[in-house]
């Protein structure tokens, strides 16, 4: 019996991922990640390092991240406390969904998570004060493979909930994306 329900996205390759929930009158168990479960479904990353970003403020954006070459990353992301806004751009070339994006609301109360494959620029703004975000990547953070896409790229008409975010000074200055 399947564990872990892959709902398609409208960007190729990304996926809500949704842990069935076993409850009993202590709490509940899921499972988020069965390696043979998202073979099956394509999904071969094998992750590397797990991560947890904590956000104050409400209205604070990090992003818009991804890492190039052979230290590009697969993501396993979910929120772990409060809610957020999470967006993923395709930056493929040869992808049917090349430039496109999606928002996802992810929520600590749900039992919902989004799998970001290789070659997707990933970000996320906080929608409640106290919000943190855990995600698994498919290979370590790696500074000199690091790059970015400004949040607010006119070429993306990424939709925020808020027009003045708190960024860091790094995610203020990326440039826009050369399309």
């Amino acid at each position: 019996m399947a564990t872990i329900t892959f709902t398609p996205t409208e960007l190729e390759g990304a996926y809500i991922v949704t842990p069935r929930v076993f409850p009993d009158a202590r709490g509940t168990f899921r499972m988020t990640y069965v390696r043979e479960e998202f073979l099956a479904q394509g999904i071969a990353a094998d992750y590397v390092q797990t991560n947890i970003s904590t956000s104050k403020p409400r209205h604070t954006l990090r992003g818009m991240h991804f890492q190039t070459g052979a230290a590009a990353q697969d993501k396993l992301v979910r929120c772990i406390r409060g809610i957020l806004l999470d967006v993923i751009i395709d930056i493929r070339p040869d992808s049917p969904t090349y430039c496109k994006h999606i928002s996802v609301t992810l929520d600590a109360e749900k039992d919902e998570m989004l799998f970001v494959p290789k070659g997707f620029a990933h970000g996320f703004i906080t929608l409640v004060e106290d919000t943190h975000l855990m995600y698994q990547v498919s290979y370590p953070y790696t500074p000199s493979a690091e790059s970015g896409i400004r949040w607010n790229d006119p070429a993306f008409g990424i939709e925020w909930p808020s027009d003045y975010p708190l960024l860091s000074e790094k995610d203020s200055k990326y440039p826009d994306y050369d399309i």
